[in-house]
């Protein structure tokens, strides 16, 4: 067994990130603060951006087209389970499915619309059916994240209980694996990430997310 580095800096703080931002998200609906719940989805907007890009021109293991696998590689990796350098098999599937929600409640989200107050920012593009839908949709949409969230949470356990600890991987950026000295360095330097990152981030902050930050900090 070798110990390698896997994640990149980028990639693990994108992980918890998005857990503390999607737990923001929650808090922020459910206790009717609106405008927190926007710049919330702002940041995890330039969040899901720069993952997208960084997916194209990132680490290996942070390559999106590493999350592709067919089904019977999925279903050979759940009965026989072996060593991966990234995401195994089912994991990527679980990324994919978490990159499309995620994806959809973001969409639907800036389309999204009270009818009195607030409004998405693309809202003003489109109709009134498509508004009524980006809301039903966005609603539902958070529903089935949940439920995808405790999906990951049981994995997670079951994993650990068979001696695969995944969340101090996705702290440390290390696996214990057998692996040669060729696939040692699979990871790069994050800081084109970060700059990406901070780029949409301002951006967002002084376009849509211009107004909800005001009234949080008047």
């Amino acid at each position: 067994m070798t110990t390698l580095k896997v994640w990149d800096g980028f990639i693990r703080c994108f992980h918890w990130f998005l857990v503390v931002s999607i737990a923001v998200l929650y808090f922020s609906i459910e206790e009717g603060m609106i405008e927190l719940h926007f710049v919330a989805g702002f940041f995890t907007l330039a969040l899901i951006v720069t993952r997208l890009i960084w997916g194209i021109i990132g680490s290996k293991t942070a390559r999106l087209s590493g999350l592709l696998h067919s089904p019977r590689a999925i279903l050979k990796a759940l009965k026989t389970p072996s060593d991966s350098l990234g995401h195994s098999a089912p994991g990527s599937c679980m990324v994919m499915v978490f990159f499309i929600i995620i994806i959809t409640q973001l969409i639907t989200g800036l389309m999204s619309s009270d009818g009195i107050l607030t409004d998405g920012p693309l809202a003003q593009y489109v109709s009134s059916n498509t508004i009524d839908f980006a809301n039903w949709l966005h609603e539902l949409n958070f529903d089935i994240l949940l439920y995808a969230i405790g999906l990951h949470v049981l994995a997670i356990i079951v994993y650990r209980i068979k001696g695969k600890p995944l969340v101090k991987a996705m702290i440390t950026g290390s696996k214990e694996l057998k692996a040669d000295d060729s696939e040692a360095k699979v990871t790069k330097a994050s800081w084109p990430a970060w700059l990406i990152f901070i780029s949409l981030l301002v951006l967002l902050i002084f376009t849509w997310a211009k107004e909800p930050l005001t009234y949080l900090f008047s």
